[in-house]
């Protein structure tokens, strides 16, 4: 038995009309997908069923846990339809907006959210068909706005709108976010991504409903979530950098920073962050990326993302496995490269002066120092996992949990192998079950040793039960013996 993939850097791919089938799924799991995306944007409910139970099939096949995120759809604010079909706006004129339900033309057009008139001002943005079309507001009143053509172009029927520089008074859960969750909830779901996140108390609306049925990942599409961005981070699970989305309402020039920036503050945060959108998008027609998506891809592993994210590529692509292929050797010599090199791996620069943070910086440094081949984890929540992997260790990390949910969340997590196991009854039996466990997936022979972190209680005997959920602090160096 052994670990699956030695890359550190996860994978998730995006299920869809090119991958529903088990036997395609089963292709990308052995191709080196960690991570099943099913995109509520697409797709009924007996459809997404049938992928949850096939998801599941193959897990308990590999006995290897496999973690499903859905993705809510989110609002969706867009133009209504237009008398023709389309009109072409020239870059000059000027094109009213308004509540009227009406059908458009080259002068007007009905836009259905009195939302977005309640906050815009002269002098603001608006950006129709994902940005291809930028209007200039003139003049507004709570139901219409008078606007310059900054950007002319082909406009067609409910077009998509962008307001990139207004908090919308909109919740990010729909009506239809709502029936959908009510389905996932009752279904085999881990993590809930959640679109047009503005402000922390997006996540903590979605958390009233979501309770502890799953994680959330907050999507950051909108530009007003990076005036909150550390206050979204703390709530939520986990980040995913939309940058697809992020790009439409930012200057592309700033969405690379962004990316750095956000995943420095989830390293620091001990919280997985996921790179997505169009990272080898060419590959949805064509059997290999272009060179620049390769190194898009090999930037976001230079950075330590924890994940990376194929959409389009695996859910209606010509090359879903390809896809997942390339992708997995990408991360794999990247990962050599900067272990060869040591650089970017250690983040103790940035401690938060806690015992948890003591105990995970002396677990990287010790690992090293020792050349530890392997740092079991055990962990019930996942926090010392979350812990030990904020540091990039060069060894890897095996989280041991008695929890399903955990171990499939930590599946999402930067370096971190999680294997369900019973619990421990006391310290003595936890580090002969760390020994056996390194054993069993090939990471040690005798001579060498491994590190054993895990949250005890202060009274440590060997028969003191073991683990304390979210208080990391012992480390056990174990030399393996030759017992022939």
């Amino acid at each position: 038995m052994r670990i699956r993939s030695p890359k550190k850097t996860k994978i998730i791919a995006t299920l869809g009309p090119a991958s529903s089938s088990i036997e395609k799924i089963e292709e990308l799991f052995l191709a080196g997908a960690d991570i099943f995306r099913l995109n509520f944007s697409h797709g009924t409910h007996k459809e997404h069923a049938q992928l949850i139970k096939n998801i599941r099939t193959l897990e308990s096949r590999y006995q290897i846990p496999l973690t499903i995120m859905m993705d809510l759809q989110g609002p969706k604010l867009r133009i209504g339809c237009l008398e023709e079909g389309h009109v072409e706006l020239e870059t000059g004129q000027t094109f009213h907006l308004d509540l009227i339900n009406q059908p458009g033309n080259k002068q007007r057009v009905f836009l259905p959210h009195r939302e977005i008139f309640e906050v815009l001002e002269p002098g603001m943005s608006l950006l129709l068909d994902d940005g291809k079309i930028s209007l200039e507001v003139i003049s507004c009143t709570s139901s219409s706005a008078q606007t310059r053509v900054t950007v002319g172009g082909k406009l067609s029927d409910h077009k998509g709108v962008n307001v990139p520089h207004a908090m919308l008074p909109i919740s990010a859960l729909t009506d239809k976010d709502k029936e959908d969750l009510d389905f996932a909830l009752n279904q085999d779901i881990d993590a809930i991504a959640l679109s047009f996140v503005q402000h922390p108390q997006d996540i903590l609306e979605a958390k009233q409903l979501i309770k502890d049925h799953a994680k959330i990942v907050a999507k950051i599409e909108k530009p007003r979530a990076l005036d909150y961005i550390e206050d979204i981070i703390a709530h939520a699970d986990a980040i995913m950098v939309a940058r697809g989305d992020l790009g439409v309402e930012m200057a592309l020039e700033e969405v690379p920073c962004i990316q750095k920036k956000i995943i420095h503050l989830c390293r620091r945060a001990g919280k997985p962050v996921t790179v997505a959108t169009q990272i080898l998008e060419s590959m949805v027609f064509n059997p290999t990326p272009t060179r620049a998506e390769a190194s898009d891809l090999a930037n976001a592993v230079y950075e330590t993302a924890d994940t990376v994210m194929l959409s389009a590529e695996s859910a209606t692509g010509k090359y879903p496995v390809e896809a997942v292929k390339i992708m997995d050797r990408i991360i794999r010599h990247v990962e050599q490269d900067q272990a060869d090199r040591n650089d970017g791996h250690t983040s103790s620069h940035f401690p938060e002066h806690t015992i948890t943070d003591a105990i995970s910086i002396a677990v990287h440094h010790s690992s090293k120092a020792l050349k530890a081949k392997a740092i079991i984890v055990f962990s019930l929540s996942g926090s010392t996992a979350l812990s030990a992997a904020r540091e990039r260790p060069e060894s890897p990390i095996l989280a041991l949990t008695p929890r399903v949910a955990t171990a499939r969340f930590l599946n999402m997590c930067w370096g971190v192998h999680p294997t369900i196991t019973r619990q421990p009854v006391d310290f003595k039996h936890a580090a002969k079950e760390a020994v056996r466990q390194a054993q069993l997936y090939e990471l040690v022979k005798p001579g060498e040793c491994i590190l054993v972190t895990a949250g005890l209680p202060e009274d440590i005997r060997d028969d003191a039960p073991i683990f304390v959920s979210g208080s990391t602090n012992f480390i056990q160096v174990v030399e393996i013996k030759d017992e022939r």
